[in-house]
């Protein structure tokens, strides 16, 4: 599964498909339609990563979109969350464990 991420101001817009060409297609026809309402899509601002289990997955580094280029990325975070391209839970529960140690160690001395 494919996943991007597309920054609207002031929205965040996700785009899921089961390749990068199913992505590409439908973000380029995301684009089309917000330039018909006056809107724009910042392409500096905007990120894609491929979701898999395969190690050789969404090996492409950027991809193409109307004269803009989109950059891959391997994690992000998403409603506090952190997504990764393995679709991998360990990095999140690391990021929680580290996050709930720095919260104890700022109140030890309250407690």
């Amino acid at each position: 599964m494919v996943h991007t991420s597309f920054w609207l101001m002031p929205m965040n817009v996700n785009i899921l498909g089961g390749s990068v060409d199913t992505v590409k297609k439908n973000s380029e026809a995301l684009i089309a339609a917000t330039m018909e309402i006056g809107l724009e899509v910042h392409a500096h601002k905007t990120k894609y990563m491929t979701v898999s289990r395969d190690q050789n997955a969404g090996r492409i580094h950027s991809m193409k979109i109307d004269n803009s280029s989109i950059e891959r990325v391997e994690e992000f975070k998403y409603f506090g969350t952190t997504l990764t391209n393995q679709n991998s839970i360990q990095e999140e529960i690391k990021s929680r464990l580290k996050l709930g140690n720095a919260c104890y160690y700022s109140v030890q001395n309250l407690l």
